[in-house]
């Protein structure tokens, strides 16, 4: 039996989809729209402790559907193991539907009618699995049904037989034992003689117990938090780890006291509480954070209590934990921060830290989000505009072409726009392709953005891994009035992606008839950052080599999460950009090219005066395409 310890903790139990009604104030019945999120206490809890730098792992399984593959690919993307995320193809996947009426009513139903993680067998772990791991845990809802207790029970055995600690989270939910209506999810405590012996059983096994004062009445039987806590101590030498709602939590080692006031309370911070549901999880996995690490009850209090006051004030469960550097600065000025929700440094942290893990290094973006030239082009072929679509939908191929044979893999990107080329976002979508989409009214200055004033409203019918493109013409010496309004549509659009959750990505070009100097577009960004706008991506004429070296010492100081630096190319033609190119070799920072026209103009006009068909425009794209990425994988200084 393996005994290396490659896992912090293996988390078995409920995995779900939570949609949240995002009409705060409102009953679940006039609820107009709701927000998907990964869900499911056990989920929550791996994806927050992988957030806060432990090596998480889950055990469960999900249907073979849409919100399955959601699922594993949430955890996923948050770093969780899902090796033994098993697909089962005869249930469900779970699904909660939550909504928030106000601090103190949190309507909530259950649709787990025999779901998948509910199926969960002893045969789908092994010795080895758990013993690869420092601790399990297991949520209480999993101890309901024959099966799933069997299965919790085995992983609890096997863990204690590999000296791996044994973590529960009693996680009452009386609805899920059958005990209430099932209208009833919100309802936390229900005493039931069967439920306390069920939990009994499993005590012995435990070296952590957490759970609120009404869950700890579950587990020890009796409504007087005192009497069951000396029940439990009587069956378990576990630690007990009791949270006590606004007060903080407490931490009972050895025999229990005789009264409350004898707790030794860590308490926390007090917040504005807008949401309560997914608090509970928050606080296990920065009480994780500290005990797996053999830290101090006062640190892992202080992480517990920290992550559930972040939570509280957030919308949704697990996107609202925290990282561990979002956690680590909130602790190191919580008593400043009565409103977390409306922190400007803590919401940007909670954004750039809590975004997909993937790093794309060497990217190639094939640019054909280009509206007014290639109207422009079909114009002067005599061709119908509308033959557009059909152009970036055959672009699209050529970019698929290229990528393959050039072994792109993951690095593959295209920026394409929605006035022609909404076929073409539609066919790449859900590839897993780098996909830029513009916002702004091309050739526009001042910036304006299409589709009106109210940009959040448009995003929000965007595919989240859309990046939001934005060119802007810009220059620090342009009047005031002019970089005033343009400032203030930048900053609107940035907390537009803020609010909605996708990526920006700024490319600024000097007017082609200003002065540039190698400082211009350094000045550009700087004025951006003290702006407050933080862009995801810059897309930037090739700066000089005294450029890039200040354009990489600014990321570095003024926001080190930045994603990259990508080259335009202006039309410019190929040797051209190979120069800019190499003038980036050697800066990290620089992640690729998305270049436009200098690929496509020329096969563009030959197709449109159908001079060449679809196959040879085709051929010509790739070529082009493939002779820029062996330009950019060949530069050098």
């Amino acid at each position: 039996m393996s005994t290396e310890k490659v896992l912090d903790v293996i988390c078995l139990g409920r995995a779900a989809v939570d949609l949240y009604g995002q009409q705060i104030g409102s009953r679940l019945e006039d609820m107009s729209s709701l927000a998907k999120y990964l869900g499911g206490s056990s989920c929550n809890i791996a994806c927050g402790t992988s957030r806060l730098g432990l090596k998480s792992a889950m055990l469960t399984r999900v249907g073979d559907e849409h919100m399955g593959r959601f699922v594993r690919e949430e955890l996923s993307r948050n770093g969780v193991d899902v090796s033994h995320v098993h697909t089962d193809t005869e249930r469900l996947t779970g699904l909660v539907i939550l909504g928030i009426k106000d601090s103190e009513t949190f309507p909530l139903i259950f649709y787990r009618n025999d779901c998948a993680d509910m199926a969960l067998s002893t045969e789908d772990f092994n010795r080895d699995f758990i013993a690869s791991a420092k601790s399990v845990l297991v949520t209480g809802t999993h101890l309901s049904t024959e099966g799933t207790y069997a299965a919790s029970k085995q992983a609890m055995e096997y863990a204690r037989a590999a000296k791996s600690k044994v973590i529960l989270d009693i996680d009452y939910r009386p609805v899920l034992w059958g005990l209430t209506g099932l209208g009833e999810g919100e309802n936390r405590f229900v005493s039931n003689e069967s439920v306390t012996g069920h939990l009994q059983s499993i005590l012995p096994l435990c070296d952590l117990i957490v759970g609120t004062e009404e869950e700890v009445h579950i587990a020890g039987g009796s409504t007087d938090t005192i009497t069951a806590l000396k029940n439990i101590r009587a069956i378990s030498d576990a630690t007990i780890t009791l949270k006590l709602g606004p007060l903080g939590c407490t931490v009972l080692d050895g025999a229990i006291p005789d009264s409350e006031e004898s707790f030794d309370v860590f308490t926390g911070v007090r917040v504005d509480v807008l949401n309560v549901l997914g608090a509970g999880d928050a606080f296990m996995s920065g009480f994780l954070r500290g005990w797996l690490r053999g830290e101090s009850y006062q640190n892992c209090c202080a992480y517990a209590n920290a992550c559930g006051a972040l939570v509280v004030s957030r919308h949704g469960c697990a996107p609202a934990i925290p990282s561990e550097e979002e956690l680590f600065d909130y602790l190191s000025r919580a008593a400043e921060v009565p409103r977390p929700d409306l922190d400007t440094r803590l919401n940007y942290l909670h954004r750039v830290t809590n975004r997909s893990l993937r790093e794309r290094n060497e990217l190639c973006i094939l640019a054909f989000d280009h509206r007014k030239q290639f109207y422009d082009m079909a114009v002067n072929a005599g061709a119908d505009p509308k033959r557009i679509d059909e152009l970036k939908t055959l672009l699209v191929e050529a970019t698929a072409k290229g990528a393959e044979i050039a072994q792109l893999e993951e690095n593959v990107g295209v920026l394409i726009d929605d006035t022609y080329g909404q076929d073409a976002l539609n066919s790449v979508t859900g590839r897993d392709w780098w996909i830029g989409r513009p916002v702004e009214l091309p050739s526009s200055r001042p910036l304006e953005l299409e589709g009106g004033r109210d940009v959040s409203a448009r995003l929000a019918t965007w595919p989240i891994e859309h990046i939001v493109k934005c060119l802007v013409f810009y220059h620090p010496e342009d009047s005031v009035d002019m970089r005033l309004q343009q400032e203030r549509q930048v900053k609107e659009l940035y907390n537009a992606c803020m609010r909605t959750g996708h990526e920006l990505l700024l490319e600024v070009i000097p007017p082609a008839d200003s002065e540039k100097a190698d400082d211009t577009i350094v000045s550009v960004m700087t004025r951006m950052y003290n702006l407050g706008i933080f862009p995801d991506w810059w897309k930037l004429p090739s700066p000089s080599r005294n450029a890039w070296q200040s354009i990489d010492a600014l990321i570095k100081q003024r926001a080190p999460h930045c994603r990259g630096v990508l080259l335009l190319g202006l039309d410019a033609p190929m040797d051209e950009l190979q120069e800019g190119l190499n003038n980036s070799a050697g800066f990290e920072v620089c992640k690729g090219f998305a270049v436009g026209r200098t690929i496509t103009g020329a096969p563009s006009r030959l197709w449109f005066a159908e001079e060449i068909d679809n196959d040879e425009l085709v051929r010509q794209v790739v070529q082009n395409y493939l002779q820029l990425i062996e330009a950019w994988r060949s530069r050098s200084a």
